[in-house]
């Protein structure tokens, strides 16, 4: 989900793959706030969100027929109508978003009936389902007083639950002998105003990855997964630290993961603290340092330890993997922004990251920053990787007049898939992180 600018030397997906941000609201930079990350805005609309509006198109209408997954918002809003209770509607929206996560990992890893058409490694369905339920929770009209901030914390409940982030399942005892274990996020889709079609190859890793367990030299290792809103709010109000904190002090390696560049992995050397400006979902722009709690302590850059030597030298499927160790930053002593092609220097002030300026960078500092923060540097591998950007086949790359899916576009998505898998086996068997 990079969106890297021209001066970088380094073309990103909002250029390689022909794409513009869409048209935006923008907003101005939030003013400082005394909310710790992990505090949500208690100021609920009940008018759709942007998101929530798209559904009303006929693609997403498909997507959801198509997949069996169009009866899940009506359902949620009934079971909502017989809550008599603030409890028994988190009992609800606790259910209800775990079942819809669930499902959608069954319906990828092939367990269960299809119920459709569309190829099952397909992510879109969960994307879609969810807006309806958010939807339906958000206009929802309950017999009893419903203030404010508890429909922002169901609301919240519901993202966490239906995203897999209430799902991560290691154990809280001593680890199995021999097991690794490996915790992975993935993105929505995202530039939605330029093609509605668009799927999210880090996303569908996340559900064909998800609780499976992956044989390597080094033994078995067993993967929990995740997935992100591509939304700047959610990451200012913590959501990345909230959902990663109690894990990673328990796992052997974790790979935040989005989509790229055109034709290629990347292993993101480097993160930098910087918002560029490039429209989310919601179609609001940030341009600001990445937020974080004590900003006082908050560095430029943040490191890669995943073994990137390991896994670019193995062989792990038909696109190149490359270790991307270009930054752009503005010197010490300097006013304007400069690339690095070999990495930061000292003192600088970042500009974009090897993953560009967007939340891709931003979920990849963020959660190498916690790690760092956590005294994991030294031992726990983690970091960034970028995969090719998804891409409908020949003759079909009109959103206007093309269809929701075709043999090409489903064919590199699993490819796509598969090369995640194998590079979280490669990543695993290395003897350790690479410091560089």
């Amino acid at each position: 989900m990079t969106h890297l600018r021209v001066r970088t030397g380094v073309l990103g997906l909002a250029l390689v793959a022909g794409l513009v941000a869409p048209a935006t609201a923008t907003a101005a930079p939030p003013a400082p706030s005394s909310a710790s990350p992990g505090s949500s805005s208690s100021s609920v609309s009940s008018a759709p969100t942007v998101e929530e509006r798209r559904l009303d198109g006929e693609v997403p209408r498909e997507i959801l027929r198509r997949s069996g997954f169009a009866g899940v918002a009506p359902a949620f809003a009934r079971g909502l109508d017989r809550a008599d209770s603030y409890r028994e509607a988190r009992r609800v929206v606790a259910r209800e978003g775990t079942a819809l996560w669930r499902r959608a990992v069954d319906r990828a890893q092939g367990r269960g009936p299809a119920r459709g058409d569309l190829s099952r490694d397909d992510d879109r369905p969960l994307y879609w389902a969810r807006l309806g339920m958010t939807r339906e929770l958000r206009a929802w009209a309950p017999g009893f007083r419903l203030s404010e901030e508890r429909r922002a914390a169901l609301l919240d409940g519901l993202e966490q639950a239906s995203r897999g982030q209430s799902d991560l399942r290691l154990p809280r005892g001593e680890r199995d002998e021999g097991t690794r274990r490996v915790l992975l996020t993935g993105f929505d889709p995202f530039t939605l105003d330029r093609d509605i079609r668009i799927s999210n190859p880090s996303g569908a890793a996340a559900l064909a990855l998800d609780g499976t367990v992956i044989d390597t030299p080094e033994g078995p290792a067993r993967v929990e997964t995740a997935v992100f809103p591509v939304r700047w709010r959610d990451f200012a109000d913590g959501a990345v630290e909230r959902a990663l904190r109690p894990y990673l002090p328990r796992v052997d390696l974790f790979t935040t993961v989005s989509q790229g560049r055109v034709g290629r992995f990347d292993v993101e050397r480097t993160n930098g603290a910087w918002r560029g400006g490039f429209a989310d979902n919601e179609n609001v722009s940030r341009t600001e340092t990445v937020p974080v709690a004590d900003p006082a302590t908050q560095p430029q850059w943040t490191t890669t330890t995943l073994p990137y030597a390991a896994i670019t030298a193995a062989d792990t499927g038909r696109f190149p993997v490359y270790d991307n160790t270009s930054v752009t930053e503005i010197p010490a002593g300097a006013t304007e922004p400069v690339v690095r092609p070999e990495g930061p220097t000292p003192g600088s002030t970042a500009r974009a990251g090897g993953g560009g300026d967007y939340l891709s960078n931003e979920i990849a500092y963020r959660a190498t920053l916690l790690r760092d923060r956590l005294g994991l540097h030294g031992t726990l591998p983690g970091g960034h990787v970028h995969t090719p950007v998804l891409l409908f086949g020949a003759g079909n790359t009109d959103p206007a007049t093309g269809t929701v899916t075709d043999p090409a576009f489903v064919r590199s998505r699993l490819d796509i898939v598969a090369q995640v898998r194998a590079i979280v086996a490669a990543a695993v068997s290395a003897p350790g992180p690479d410091r560089g």
